[in-house]
């Protein structure tokens, strides 16, 4: 009888091995002047950008949540790696931060090349949209800890900010406007209940028309990444509020100081299809807490800012910041 190796376990050393060559094209289409080395060492190194008085480094780390399990289940992988770089540098942004770099964590219960070669496909191509390296990651092969198809994704971003910059809310006074930036689709949150109401509830299939196209097509829009928005205005802004998990109703009072809070006219708020059929099966106030609404991204700008924001992006007004209370106010 042979001696057991670790393949006869269920990890295949060979094949995370050719994994890393397939990927290697896609991961250096990121690098830039700033990147030391390749990919293979132990950690991936960066330096760091010129021209910053006090620099200071901010990190962000988040997975794609339930979205996987649409993705996985209709076999359409290419589109998970930019919400996972969506979902860390959009955070980044918020803290004034320009994303430097990025890194991947892949883990399934056996490596199936071609399946995780299309999700690091994805990442990178995020990462180009976003103006960040990705540097690193791990793939990792755990037999009995997953099962079949199933995989999971965690990613981190790092960025650089003026220090200066990280105290540009406390300038925030009541009277200065609330910008919104579009989001594309539902992004990446709020999926656990997108699917019990459109599959378990409405007895929804992935091909069911919608919009003139399959329903899968919408849910797996890729969430859209701010950064251009961001070098665009960030001189014209006093904070951002990335509206993930928690909606408009939790996200905006981060961004706001200690006694101020939001109005915000929801007859403004250009909002999209999917979400109209989302909220006719929930209570209003939930539909705002956990999902976007149409709404990615709250600029909260000074008014004489208004003009040239909405001349050079696709952002418009929606509210203003009040002196009452710390919550957010919808009429």
């Amino acid at each position: 009888m042979g001696k057991t190796t670790y393949k006869d376990s269920g990890v295949d050393i060979d094949a995370g091995n050719a994994f890393v060559e397939a990927i290697k094209p896609y991961v250096k289409a990121t690098f830039n002047q700033n990147v030391i080395g390749g990919i293979g060492s132990f950690a991936g190194a960066y330096a760091l950008p010129t021209g910053i008085k006090e620099p200071v480094i901010l990190a962000a780390t988040d997975g794609v949540g339930t979205k996987l399990r649409l993705a996985i289940d209709s076999d359409r992988l290419g589109s998970v790696g930019i919400d996972l770089v969506a979902m860390c540098v959009n955070d980044l942004i918020c803290n004034f931060a320009s994303p430097m770099f990025f890194l991947d964590y892949y883990a399934s219960g056996k490596l199936d090349n071609h399946r995780a070669v299309e999700v690091i496909k994805g990442i990178a191509q995020g990462c180009k949209i976003a103006g960040c390296a990705l540097i690193g990651g791990e793939t990792a092969e755990m037999p009995g800890m997953y099962h079949g198809k199933d995989f999971d994704l965690c990613g981190f971003a790092v960025g650089i900010a003026e220090k200066s910059d990280l105290k540009k809310g406390e300038q925030i006074r009541s009277g200065d406007i609330l910008i919104a930036f579009p989001s594309n689709g539902i992004h990446s949150n709020g999926y656990s209940l997108v699917r019990k109401i459109l599959f378990e509830d409405l007895k929804m299939k992935f091909q069911d028309q919608f919009c003139g196209k399959p329903l899968i097509e919408t849910l797996l829009t890729p969430t859209r990444i701010y950064t251009d928005i961001y070098g665009k205005i960030k001189d014209k802004i006093y904070a951002l509020a990335h509206i993930t998990g928690g909606g408009i109703l939790e996200n905006l009072p981060r961004a706001l100081p200690e006694g101020l809070g939001a109005e915000i006219s929801k007859g403004l708020i250009k909002t999209l299809p999917i979400f109209d059929i989302l909220k006719e099966n929930l209570e209003e106030k939930e539909a705002y807490r956990v999902f976007n609404m149409g709404v990615g991204m709250i600029g909260i700008i000074p008014k004489q800012n208004l003009s040239y924001i909405c001349e050079n992006t696709d952002g418009y007004q929606i509210g203003e910041v009040v002196n009452y209370g710390n919550g957010v106010k919808l009429i």
